[in-house]
């Protein structure tokens, strides 16, 4: 049988890997404390689950749902906002309901590119950004994060042959999997960036939420208020703790929300009616269980950076998301992939290797902090006998 040959640059998976070596040390009988996926273990309120539980008993939720049934998530999207960032958003053509942000990053290549144009990409940066491109046909240019620059992109290196051939630009702040958050300033740039070089602005912006500073991340709308050039996807998943139910949604340029509609509909419907109406309910109603997620992943994230400095393995303090981004133990002598391998045979933590996020990220792994604190600490004792350290 012959497959496409855009399945090609999809077939390298570090995480299919890992996911292989977890599943030999579960079937040894070993417990596994599972780093590596960036999936809340927190539940989602009770308000949100009570609206999809009302919404079960009405007969109108069990069909089909279109573009126009979606209004009224889409109106609370806009509100949210409005009242957060102070954007003015008109629900009926700029905002636009997704199965969770990674579906809008992974379809907005097929909408703004054409085979062999190029969509420059943070490096290291969330995979989905870069299977979309591979899908549509289109060329990569990564765009080398340092940690000396905070992780923040640096515009003047992208060469003139890439720029006269690129469409798109991805960002995503707070990022994943750095935790580099970028101020307003950083999204100025971006914006004057794409407009004299005639790019989409493309910002996933799925952890606007989970910060541990006084102020909060900038919107990319905050610097292109017209919406002139830029389309941001926010999810659901982190803020509200409801991943499973993969909710999420694009807001911004409406030339750009109109051509995504139309890739989406061509690919599925909409989710079932009862997580919109729970969706919206989140957006709009009590925000306490927005700041005790966040406080609780503060005190993970000090926990867990604080074992390990015990130990001597010295990593930075993440300034927001659920990840640690470490830097290899000096004394591993291996690359990020096989530490990761060897960690979770001998240890049972797993961890996700840097190189699984593009070449950039090779010589680090991110831990997800999903698990309680005293289960974070057992992770790093594990660690550390398996090390030599502490």
């Amino acid at each position: 049988m012959r497959l496409a040959q855009r399945l090609a640059p999809l077939a390298q998976n570090v995480f299919a890997d890992m996911d292989q070596a977890k599943a030999q040390v579960v079937g040894q009988g070993m417990d596994v404390i599972d780093l590596s996926l960036g999936s809340s273990d927190l539940p989602t309120r009770p308000e949100i689950l009570a609206v999809i539980a009302e919404s079960l008993q009405d007969q109108r939720t069990h069909g089909y749902l279109l573009f126009h049934g979606t209004q009224e998530f889409r109106r609370a999207a806009a509100t949210w906002y409005e009242r957060r960032y102070g954007v003015a958003v008109d629900p009926e053509t700029e905002v636009l309901p997704l199965i969770g942000s990674q579906e809008g990053t992974a379809h907005l290549p097929l909408a703004v590119l054409n085979p062999g144009d190029y969509a420059i990409l943070l490096d290291p940066g969330y995979p989905s950004h870069a299977g979309g491109v591979a899908l549509a046909g289109g060329q990569m240019y990564p765009l080398r994060l340092r940690a000396e620059q905070g992780f923040l992109p640096d515009f003047g290196q992208i060469p003139d042959r890439v720029l006269e051939r690129a469409r798109l630009l991805v960002l995503s702040y707070p990022h994943n999997p750095t935790a580099a958050v970028a101020d307003l300033e950083v999204m100025r740039a971006a914006v004057d960036f794409c407009r004299r070089h005639d790019l989409v602005l493309c910002h996933d912006f799925p952890y606007a939420d989970l910060v541990f500073g006084e102020t909060l991340p900038p919107s990319v709308l905050q610097a292109d208020r017209e919406k002139q050039l830029s389309i941001e996807f926010f999810s659901m998943s982190k803020s509200y703790n409801m991943g499973g139910f993969r909710l999420g949604y694009a807001i911004g340029n409406r030339e750009l929300i109109l051509a995504l509609r139309r890739v989406k509909a061509a690919v599925d419907f909409n989710q079932y009616g009862g997580i919109l109406r729970a969706g919206a309910q989140a957006l709009l109603g009590d925000q306490t269980g927005v700041r005790e997620m966040v406080a609780t992943f503060r005190e993970r994230r000090d926990a867990f950076v604080r074992a390990l400095h015990r130990i001597g393995w010295s990593v930075p303090l993440p300034p927001a998301t659920m990840y640690v981004w470490a830097p290899l133990p000096l004394a591993w002598a291996g690359n990020s992939l096989e530490f990761c391998q060897h960690l979770v045979q001998k240890t049972g933590v797993a961890a996700c290797p840097g190189v699984g996020f593009g070449a950039g990220g090779e010589g680090y792994v991110r831990f997800a902090l999903v698990h309680p604190p005293a289960r974070l600490q057992l992770a790093v004792d594990r660690m550390a006998t398996w090390l030599g350290m502490g």
